[in-house]
């Protein structure tokens, strides 16, 4: 019996059906999981007014993504809900790899101080997804979030796309400047376009298993090569909220997913694992590892986020995260060119910047994947060899690969960032790092207070006079230190600043908090021009 309760979302019938007219709206968003939401969020935010479709009325069923990374969850502030998932997710940054029953491996992926969020929590999707619901119904004024709302038809012409859309009352059409497809990795867009993925399938299925217990396992993901529990395989537990645990179990090419997902059979495996059968079984699914990709994200004016548009496998936290970095290199491009500020070629950047990372996440992913479940003797004489010598050296240690966990793709060489050949902690293309300050008197970070717009940071130093109107300044000092007049201030209080920056520079910073440009001494024309460049404009 599922612990979450759900509650369907109340649908109400389109202005369309009741006016007989063709609805004209800046940008729909089609799909309301975690991508769709947050990316209708930050265009709100954004000031920009959105429609999300969504073929459903519930959060999504069963636990699904539930690692949430450090820059994920720093988007998510900015979006309004971070706080709140930290609060009731499972925070953690250690993991423990074990061959067989010897631990040979273990981790702590955030051994410094100074950061706001933690390397990763664990959070059910659909607590994530009720949290964006509720924080989109806060922006009710600009974003229309439409239950039971099922998009069957699909058309481009004469800049803008035309949708058909099914409902309970009736169909009804509507036009778009923009479309973001956020329908997930079978997603209808896709299809109705003669879309396909380009990758790799595996043969490998494995079993997900949230299970409801009692228990003392600490905060921590384990992961287990050929344990004695699970012959021959490989095994992974996550601790979740509400006692709920997540265990995943590799069951071979051969499994029958259907018989494999029978209570019958899922309950002695998870006996075996947790030496026991006092539990419940919450949620049970068998998936198959993809690496896969569209060749382009962005199709005119239909742009593809999230599983619609890459899929990984689930080990490495890829595929959520890497779904949120999407739509928060999408979204402040997309408000600028949707309010005339910008124009519309700066969205092939996304193309550009959100294709690079999705390769880097299918690259480790496939990777992981090998490791996991080797396919030649070769594969797995490596695999072996390296789980045998990784309990006693470091150096076979760094090669065993149970999941690359996810990081901030680094966008250093792509169009929009400005060249540099200078020395500086943060290079351009790098996303910025957190750190405590206090302003006026009071704590606070530095990611919320450079906020969601272009800012210029500068650290141990005074901003140039003259700056383009709209850029937000933040002048950093040590604690106790005048500032210029005019501009933010903020006081390094413990040094991290520093630290993670470096005195004397200044950095710009686009709206997705990634460096634009840095410099050791400027004058505001030449940072107005790399802000201009920034933006796509020049």
């Amino acid at each position: 019996m599922p612990r979450y309760e759900y509650n369907p979302f109340p649908y109400k019938a389109p202005p369309e059906l009741a006016g007989g007219h063709v609805g004209q709206y800046p940008v729909v968003v089609i799909g309301a999981g975690p991508v769709g939401l947050a990316a209708a969020i930050d265009l709100a935010q954004r000031g920009v007014s959105v429609v999300v479709l969504d073929d459903n009325d519930v959060v999504s069923v069963g636990s699904r993504a539930i690692c949430w990374s450090k820059r994920s969850l720093e988007i998510f502030d900015r979006l309004g809900v971070g706080e709140r998932m930290v609060e009731k997710g499972v925070t953690w940054k250690v993991g423990r790899l074990f061959h067989r029953d010897r631990e040979v491996w273990n981790f702590d992926l955030l051994p410094e101080e100074g950061h706001k969020m933690p390397a990763f929590i664990n959070l059910q999707q659909y607590y994530v997804e009720q949290y964006l619901v509720e924080r989109a119904g806060e922006l009710s004024e600009l974003v229309d979030l439409r239950w039971k709302n099922r998009v069957v038809g699909l058309e481009q012409a004469g800049g803008d796309v035309r949708l058909q859309v099914e409902t309970p009352d009736g169909t009804y059409e509507m036009d778009a400047a923009w479309v973001v497809a956020c329908d997930g990795a079978r997603s209808p867009v896709r299809s109705m376009m003669g879309l396909d993925f380009a990758g790799q399938v595996f043969e490998e299925r494995f079993l997900i298993a949230d299970v409801e217990m009692k228990a003392d396992f600490p905060s921590e993901r384990w992961f287990w090569f050929e344990p004695s529990f699970h012959k021959g395989q490989s095994a992974l537990l996550h601790k979740q909220p509400d006692d709920i645990y997540r265990i995943d179990l590799q069951l071979g090419p051969d499994a029958d997913p259907d018989e494999e997902k029978k209570p019958e059979n899922v309950i002695p495996r998870i006996a075996k694992v947790i030496g026991h059968s006092k539990f419940e079984l919450d949620w049970v699914s068998v998936y198959t590892f993809q690496c896969r990709r569209l060749e382009r994200f962005v199709h005119d004016r239909v742009i593809f986020a999230g599983d619609s548009a890459h899929i990984v496998s689930p080990f490495g936290a890829r595929g959520g995260n890497g779904g949120i970095q999407d739509v928060d290199n999408l979204g402040w491009k997309l408000a600028l060119v949707a309010k005339g500020e910008a124009p519309a070629s700066l969205i092939r950047t996304y193309d550009e910047e959100r294709i690079l990372g999705a390769d880097e996440n299918i690259l480790h992913s496939a990777r992981s994947t090998s490791f996991m479940t080797p396919k030649s003797d070769m594969e797995r004489m490596f695999r072996d060899s390296v789980l045998a010598l990784s309990a006693d050296h470091d150096f076979a240690r760094r090669l065993v690969n149970s999941g690359r966990l996810s990081k901030p793709c680094s966008l250093a060489g792509c169009t929009l960032q400005a060249a540099w050949d200078g020395e500086s902690p943060l290079a351009p293309g790098e996303a910025m790092a957190d750190a405590p300050v206090r302003v006026g008197g009071r704590p606070s970070w530095l990611l919320g207070e450079a906020g969601g717009g272009f800012v210029l940071l500068a650290v141990d130093c005074d901003p140039p006079i003259g700056l383009p109107a709209g850029l937000h300044v933040v002048q950093v000092t040590k604690p106790g230190a005048s500032a210029v007049d005019g501009v933010a201030h903020v006081e390094d209080s413990e040094g991290a600043v520093a630290a993670r920056y470096g005195a004397g520079l200044l950095y710009l910073v686009r709206p997705d908090q990634h460096v634009a440009a840095v410099f050791t001494a400027s004058d505001a024309h030449e940072i107005a021009a790399a802000m201009t460049h920034a933006m796509g404009r020049e």
